[in-house]
């Protein structure tokens, strides 16, 4: 069973902005057996995006796109499964999920595709404050719990000449299984492991604060609580109109802007070079203070099987949808809250993808 792409479209549009709704509800079933239609589901990091990919298949005569935005977590467990095509995560896949997911695979290796790269935004909402500049060391005891109040000595320090309250910081963090999460905490504990020794996770380990769902979830907790502050993709804070700090990674407050973290994503290497699973180095990128760059950026992936799909059918639909999305779908993810993938990173994608 399947969808005109008129309805498509319009099923595409129905959702948009809900976090957790399937972009399109064409296939009979999940799994393997959706001939004409790749099915997803995971990141809601990548939500918009996918939307628009949706969209933009649809023009192309590509297959139709079924995506459900429900968390990293959920859609690993889907894939590993059968219960859908890929898992949209944002984060790669743990050593006991690369096992399952060979066993998944027959026997084959799962590749991680890193599609759609967004910056993660320090969103926050301090009444009278519109520019903030942190560093990784006061956000790590921020969202620790051991800086309380928004004109702690720390913060000051950063930013000097600014008027700011003696009120209470309220850190929102994900209450679900996020990739988000498991980022920002790599991001904590790469760049400050003194001020954050605890392991990164998708479950959050830091203390105190108050937690919500998904993406949208934090995004509409900030912007209806004053003195709250979150870890965000970028596309939720502008959605929300919220006001973005610029991060010290080194070389001096950073604006988060396109130019700024397509200028770290350039930088970006994988953490096999050679190989066609392209996972980033995440220390790496993290670690990396070059001035006018904005390093705090999440590349989300499309886990799939390099083969071994009950129907064959499948591998042929993911390859020619994701060589649509990387030579067409690039285009105005910018206005969406994502950076454009540079030219030798779509190099690299398109070697894995032509192998499928």
């Amino acid at each position: 069973m399947s969808a005109s792409p008129k309805l498509a479209r319009n099923a595409g549009i129905a959702v948009a902005g809900l976090a957790a709704a399937s972009i399109v509800l064409t296939a009979c079933g999940g799994g393997d057996s959706s001939t004409g239609t790749i099915t997803g589901e995971g990141s809601t990091a990548q939500q918009k995006a996918m939307e628009h990919f949706s969209s933009v298949l649809t023009d192309n005569d590509g297959a139709i796109l079924d995506y459900t935005g429900s968390g990293s977590g959920d859609g690993v467990k889907k894939f590993l499964a059968s219960d859908v095509n890929f898992a949209g995560s944002d984060s790669p896949l743990k050593d006991a999920e690369v096992a399952s997911a060979k066993t998944r695979c027959g026997g084959n290796d799962a590749w991680h595709l890193p599609l759609v790269a967004g910056p993660v935004a320090i969103a926050f909402n301090v009444p009278g404050v519109d520019k903030l500049n942190l560093n990784a060391p006061v956000l790590a005891k921020i969202f620790d719990s051991k800086i309380t109040k928004w004109d702690d000595a720390a913060i000051k320090a950063l930013n000097p000449g600014a008027t700011l309250p003696s009120s209470t910081i309220i850190p929102v963090h994900r209450s679900d299984s996020s990739g988000t999460t498991d980022n920002f905490t790599r991001y904590l504990n790469t760049a400050a492991p003194t001020e954050w020794p605890y392991e990164h996770s998708k479950e959050w380990t830091g203390h105190g604060g108050s937690g919500a769902a998904k993406s949208t979830g934090v995004g509409d907790t900030v912007k209806k609580t004053e003195g709250s502050i979150t870890y965000v993709e970028w596309g939720f804070a502008t959605e929300n109109n919220l006001s973005v700090a610029a991060i010290d990674f080194g070389a001096g407050a950073t604006e988060l802007t396109k130019e700024t973290a397509g200028k770290a994503l350039d930088a970006a290497k994988f953490v096999k070079p050679d190989s066609k699973d392209l996972v980033v180095d995440t220390s790496a990128l993290y670690t990396l203070k070059e001035a006018g760059a904005y390093p705090l950026v999440l590349t989300t992936y499309e886990i799939v099987c390099s083969t071994g799909y009950a129907d064959a059918e499948v591998s042929k639909n993911l390859k020619a949808s994701f060589t649509t999305i990387l030579d067409k779908g690039q285009e105005g993810l910018d206005k969406l809250g994502y950076v454009p993938l540079p030219e030798a990173f779509k190099t690299k994608l398109r070697g894995t993808i032509d192998a499928l």
